[in-house]
């Protein structure tokens, strides 16, 4: 039997404001435990659990300030993710509870930056995710975040950009895997989900025998989302690398989806170029 402390968030269920991020006056914690299906055969979480994570707690964030389902349908407005970079700093086994906190970091006229953070209770960080959000409206053009958001998020203006990935030119032999969209790919907004594409990345790089970029401690990815796939769309996953960086897309009819970029072990990950 295994005994956890006292004050370890109820995975799931309980969730509150925090202040995860010094000078940002605004974040929520929450608990999740690590599910049976979301582990891989050593017993770890998978790395797109992560993403799944940072996105869910981002979304009871922006629901316990009023920002719920109803409140975009409303006005036909909704963030998707534009790109994401993270890290997974130490393993994270099958049936520990994770506490994730979030926060909204900064922004700009059409996008804002999160960030997410998991720990086990009272311990250091076992890993980040920087997120970066664009506001669409129902056509699918990103549009301005209302100013209602400036008053519940409380955040400085970035300087810099949304994360980008630029792909070195791909080498001959690299690995491909030719996949179709399914059911259960798809999220709420009827696109993808964005940990998906991180899903079918790292099955092109099993596959091309660079499984250890799937489960190396540390390791760093960065991906870049340009445009969703559709239910039913067939698409293509290409991956190679060059000593402990690799390099992957995805692609429909030639054109790139995602692109997307990452390093294991001590590697210095610089993805900005």
């Amino acid at each position: 039997m295994i005994d956890h402390p006292v004050d370890e968030l109820d995975p799931g269920v309980t969730g509150r404001q925090d202040r995860p991020v010094a000078g940002v006056d605004n974040g929520y914690v929450a608990g999740y435990r690590v599910r049976f299906d979301e582990a891989g055969a050593d017993g770890l979480l998978r790395t797109s659990g992560l993403l799944r994570y940072a996105q869910d707690v981002a979304w009871r964030h922006s629901e316990d300030l009023g920002f719920d389902r109803p409140w975009y349908v409303e006005r036909g407005r909704w963030w998707v993710v534009r790109a994401v970079e993270l890290e997974v700093l130490a393993p994270i086994p099958m049936g520990r509870t994770l506490r994730t906190a979030t926060a909204v970091i900064g922004h700009r006229r059409i996008w804002a930056r999160r960030l997410g953070e998991s720990r086990f209770v009272d311990g250091p960080p076992v890993a980040r995710v920087h997120t970066d959000w664009v506001m669409l409206d129902g056509r699918g053009r990103v549009v301005r975040i209302p100013a209602d958001f400036g008053l519940s998020f409380s955040t400085p203006e970035l300087t810099d950009d949304i994360l980008r990935v630029r792909l070195p030119p791909e080498p001959a032999g690299s690995a491909r895997l030719w996949l179709t969209v399914r059911p259960h790919d798809v999220d709420p907004m009827g696109h993808v989900n964005n940990a998906v594409y991180l899903d079918w990345i790292e099955e092109a790089l099993t596959g091309a025998g660079l499984g250890n970029a799937a489960t190396a401690i540390p390791r760093r990815a960065r991906l870049e989302y340009i445009a969703s796939a559709p239910p039913d769309a067939s698409v293509t996953v290409t991956a190679w690398s060059e000593q402990d960086r690799w390099w992957a897309r995805v692609q429909l009819d030639g054109a790139d989806l995602v692109r997307a970029s990452g390093a294991s072990g001590d590697t210095h990950l610089s993805l900005a170029g």
